[in-house]
């Protein structure tokens, strides 16, 4: 009769509201993600390996891997570490979410109100291609030859609206 109880008592219990997280459908929180690629984009720019930032905080480069995408959330304390061997504030992961990705957090899906999220223009900077365009950049060891790169692509870029 307890184990009768028990059900009833489960069947009448209100259902509780989605958390916003997913991992198990395959589809991780969208904050969650915005925080891994801000990780992979601070990494990239230091030229820093998964394999390297893995060690520096005791985990393995699937685990950073993981946290990349999003799969895996990164915890307060883990968040401090990375922020740490990164070299930037704790809110640099957070910074440039776009609104709709602000609407994703947790309390938001629960529905619990709280302040309309600030919306955020697209940087161009934040892409991976740039920041991977920066480090070669500077990697010419001549000014003189840097300067004439700089010219080139200043060029290119006018002439892209022509042939568009």
């Amino acid at each position: 009769m307890a184990k009768t109880t028990k059900t009833a008592a489960k069947a009448k219990a209100k259902p509780r509201k989605s958390s916003g997280r997913m991992a198990s459908k395959g589809f991780p929180n969208p904050i969650d993600v915005h925080v891994g690629q801000r990780m992979r984009q601070r990494r990239t720019l230091l030229g820093m390996s998964q394999e390297t930032l893995g060690a520096a905080i005791g985990l393995t480069f699937q685990q950073v891997q993981k946290y990349e995408r999003g799969a895996n959330r990164v915890s307060g304390s883990r968040l401090f570490d990375l922020a740490q061997v990164l070299d930037v504030p704790i809110a640099y992961f957070f910074e440039d979410m776009p609104g709709e990705v602000q609407k994703q957090s947790p309390s938001k899906l629960m529905g619990v109100a709280a302040p309309e999220p600030i919306e955020f223009e697209f940087d161009p900077l934040a892409r991976r291609e740039t920041l991977e365009l920066v480090r070669a950049y500077f990697k010419i060891p001549h000014a003189a030859t840097r300067k004439r790169l700089a010219d080139l692509v200043k060029a290119l870029a006018k002439a892209g609206d022509i042939d568009d």
